[in-house]
């Protein structure tokens, strides 16, 4: 009896044995097969993501292939020389890139065009203050050298009243620059222009130190990718505004920022908008379309640009298109 007892228990032990036998080699097989699936789906979810990325942040087809057609040569690095030769090639005319820099301003406002080495300014005498200052800031420019001013002057050919030094002290306000000395470093000239009181309006200091001296850095920095970039900048007054100083210079609500960069493709356009007052926010916050500038100022941009071009660039203020 004993020796069929341990028969009996022998044959109830190998069904056991096989099963745990081949459970494991099953297991080793399918761990390495799981995990390759794995990886595949990790794979495709990855490039689904990346599609639908480039998707966002690239123009349809016809987009493309119409700016292409209208797109800049690189511009040159010596300004005296290139300026007449930067074109936009059009079925219909040719664009100047000086062309771009100038805004349309409405006829009821008071206006002075004054052209210096390193930008032109749109000054309201009635204001004290600029309306609008614009320039185009290349890649070789803002690698510049020449030592940053400190003496703020009248401009000599203001017709008219302009601001003093005396107007801001004790104002509570900075002397805010609309085209900074930051980007002026590539001519003694034009850094020392670029304190003229034309280009010069009060500025909460908390904005003028935080916010815009940020954007002034980060455009320094979108330059280097994007080989130059037109910059128009300027106040937004309101209907009954406080003045500061004996000449009465007017202190604005608001400031804005219009930024187009011709030589990508496609081209891009951005606004940025700031109210008077501490700016600490991360910078996309005030990115705004341009033409919601342009509904705030009654100021028409890049007018010189083809209808469907303009209308594009003008609705985009996609924030994440300007970072590198």
């Amino acid at each position: 009896m004993k020796t069929r007892k341990r028969k009996r228990g022998s044959s109830k032990r190998r069904p056991h044995s096989s099963f745990r036998t081949g459970f494991i080699i099953a297991l080793i097989v399918l761990i390495p097969v799981s995990y390759g699936i794995y990886l595949y789906c990790q794979q495709e979810r990855l490039s689904q993501e990346r599609n639908r990325q480039t998707t966002e942040l690239q123009p349809t087809d016809s987009y493309k292939e119409k700016e292409q057609a209208i797109s800049l040569p690189l511009p040159k690095q010596d300004k005296s020389v290139s300026t007449a030769n930067k074109t936009i090639n059009s079925d219909k005319e040719k664009i100047s890139t000086k062309d771009l820099e100038i805004p349309h301003l409405p006829h009821n406002i008071q206006a002075q065009l004054i052209k210096h080495t390193g930008y032109t300014v749109s000054y309201n005498k009635h204001l004290r203050i600029p309306n609008w200052v614009s320039y185009e800031l290349t890649r070789q420019e803002a690698k510049g050298k020449e030592k940053r001013g400190d003496q703020f002057i009248s401009d000599p050919q203001v017709q008219g009243t302009i601001a003093t030094n005396s107007d801001y002290k004790r104002s509570g306000y900075d002397k805010g620059h609309m085209a900074p000395a930051g980007d002026m470093k590539w001519s003694e000239t034009a850094m020392k222009e670029s304190f003229y009181f034309s280009n010069i309006c009060p500025q909460h200091p908390q904005l003028n130190r935080r916010g815009w001296k940020e954007l002034e850095e980060e455009i320094r920095e979108w330059v280097e990718a994007d080989s130059a970039i037109i910059v128009i900048c300027g106040p937004i007054v309101s209907k009954n505004p406080k003045t500061i100083g004996k000449n009465k210079v007017v202190i604005p609500k608001q400031f804005f920022k219009v930024l187009l960069s011709p030589y990508t493709q496609p081209m891009k356009a951005i606004g940025f908008l700031f109210n008077n007052q501490m700016a600490v926010e991360p910078l996309s916050t005030y990115a705004v379309t341009v033409d919601s500038i342009e509904q705030l100022t009654g100021i028409d941009f890049f007018a010189p640009l083809p209808d469907n071009i303009e209308k594009r660039i003008e609705s985009d203020n996609n924030y994440r298109r300007w970072i590198h």
